[in-house]
């Protein structure tokens, strides 16, 4: 591994995805833990996306930006898994300077996405709580669909900057990325040059979006949970806090595992690659294999059309 690492002589148009060089030998016991993770992503998202299409009762704002969720959790896995797997099983882990672009580009896209639909619920139940009278006439399909379409355009500008500032970049040391994906910072590694003006974008793309995205939501859910305790009482009450509180786990759950992400990149040399890969896949996996349990298990809604979807009557019955 050492001696590729220093070859300069091969071209920079192919690269070579090393998820886990330090363990490289024994790389096939993983295949089957993370085959695992990304069947529980895929069905587990897919049901939840299945369960809530089939109940006509749960087309309402609310439920359409929950199953955006779900579906943003398999393509966001989809992503990077695959690839991953197969270069633990066959060592099919070279991939083209494109192809490391075009990965790049569904990661940034499709991770952002969930962020900005994070807010779009927030926003939802903002209005659902502080406005119930002029719910409807605020948050019509039309406007749902112009916010949601709004999102994914900003998602596409972000990762679209992102992989067009990477582009511009000559690669001149490895062809080795000590990485599970095509990741920004990851490819960078290999460039010359002067590169600070790619990773200032990279970090103020990512610091904005945490930043604007996690306050608004954070700052939503205070004040949401402010006119809770105020103004509704009883069932109205608990409900309304059972769904925020719902959103806010897993908003928690993303913000947080992006930031120890970039926390884990920023530790470098104090840890090792391995660690630092196996610490970032996670960020990647467990949010996504975790939403739909939180959803299942905490909304009475979704765990009533899970039981009418698959006809089990103890589905979801509480713990």
């Amino acid at each position: 591994m050492g001696d590729l690492a220093l070859n300069t002589s091969f071209s920079h148009t192919d690269f070579l995805l090393c998820g886990f060089p330090g363990i490289s030998q024994s790389r096939h016991a993983l295949v089957i833990p993370f085959l695992f993770m990304y069947m529980i992503i895929v069905v587990s998202n897919g049901v939840m996306i299945y369960s809530i299409w089939m109940e006509k009762t749960l087309h309402s704002p609310m439920y359409i930006l929950i199953s955006q969720l779900f579906a943003s959790n398999i393509s966001y896995t989809t992503t990077i898994l695959p690839k991953f797997l197969l270069g633990l099983t066959f060592e099919l882990n070279q991939v083209t300077l494109t192809g490391c672009f075009v990965q790049m580009f569904f990661i940034y896209l499709t991770g952002t996405s969930e962020s900005i639909l994070l807010v779009l619920m927030a926003f939802d139940r903002y209005v659902a709580i502080r406005m119930p009278l002029h719910y409807h006439n605020i948050v019509t399909k039309r406007t749902l669909t112009l916010l949601i379409f709004i999102g994914w355009v900003r998602s596409f500008l972000c990762a679209s900057l992102i992989v067009i500032f990477a582009s511009k970049v000559q690669f001149c040391r490895s062809n080795i990325i000590l990485n599970f994906a095509c990741e920004n910072m990851s490819l960078l590694n290999l460039a010359c040059g002067d590169i600070s003006n790619v990773q200032a974008v990279g970090l103020l793309i990512r610091v904005l979006i945490t930043l604007t995205d996690g306050t608004f939501v954070l700052v939503s859910y205070l004040i949401i949970l402010c006119t809770v305790m105020k103004i509704l009482i009883g069932k109205a009450s608990e409900k309304a806090w059972q769904t925020c509180s719902t959103h806010i786990l897993v908003a928690m759950l993303l913000f947080s595992s992006g930031m120890c992400s970039s926390l884990v990149y920023r530790m470098g040399s104090l840890i090792s690659q391995d660690v630092q890969n196996l610490i970032s896949l996670m960020n990647f996996v467990i949010p996504t294999s975790a939403d739909p349990f939180i959803y299942g298990l905490r909304m009475k809604e979704i765990r009533t059309s899970l039981k009418k979807a698959f006809g089990k009557r103890n589905f979801g019955a509480r713990l």
